[in-house]
């Protein structure tokens, strides 16, 4: 486990371990389970079992883990099959989510125009870009209007923040790829071309699966071959 510790660093004790824990879980290997200890993270993370158990339930509510009584938190696997179910699933619905907004209202634009500035401003915290980047995604996919889209949306969401805080937190200029994967997207709906948008967001979702180190599967994006994904 890394030796990266919260000490000195500024928020609660929980928030500061919530986070560290959270960046730890998403540098574990994706094709094997793994066991956490209270007593472990604790010693690790330099602060006292608490903290710890506090994070280890937020987690848990998170779907980031499982806490197995006497044994401690397990962080179960996630596959390269289960990885491209969940994109897969995820282009479907924004695809139609993204179209759908259009024509967009300037205030939508500027709120689009506001996560991507409060992204840019995070690039140094890899948790809260990935938060920050839910909330982007998020906000197309309420916008289309379609309630029963939206619910389902959010538990496609839940099991991929592992997914993308991975790519964010190990591959260097990731952020930087997403922030300008997204300002391309906001170009389209402000140019309200709904095929554009969704070609620009097409290329956002094959370079996330591209930094997620997973081969494309050919046809996967409605039958277009595109490179990379965020």
């Amino acid at each position: 486990m890394s030796s990266v510790r919260v000490d000195g660093q500024g928020g609660s004790a929980q928030d500061l371990t919530y986070r560290w824990l959270k960046r730890h879980i998403a540098t574990l290997p994706r094709d094997g389970g793994t066991f956490l200890t209270e007593s472990e993270v604790a010693q690790q993370a330099g602060t006292s079992r608490t903290p710890v158990r506090e994070a280890l339930l937020r987690l848990e509510a998170e779907g980031f883990l499982q806490i197995v009584p006497k044994k401690g938190a397990f962080v179960p696997p996630v596959s390269d099959a289960e990885v491209r179910a969940v994109m897969q699933a995820r282009e479907l619905i924004e695809d139609w989510c993204v179209r759908r907004v259009v024509p967009v209202a300037e205030e939508f634009l500027a709120e689009l125009g506001r996560l991507v500035a409060e992204q840019e401003s995070l690039l140094d915290d890899p948790v809260a870009f990935i938060d920050c980047d839910r909330a982007f995604h998020r906000a197309i996919v309420r916008r289309a209007g379609n309630p029963v889209l939206a619910d389902f949306y959010e538990t496609l969401r839940e099991r991929q923040v592992r997914m993308g805080l991975r790519a964010v937190a190990n591959e260097e200029n990731r952020a930087r790829t997403v922030l300008a994967e997204h300002a391309a997207i906001v170009a389209a709906l402000r140019e309200q071309d709904p095929a554009r948008a969704g070609e620009a967001l097409a290329v956002h979702l094959s370079s996330t699966l591209a930094a997620l180190h997973l081969p494309e599967v050919a046809g996967w994006t409605g039958g277009q071959s595109v490179a990379g994904l965020s």
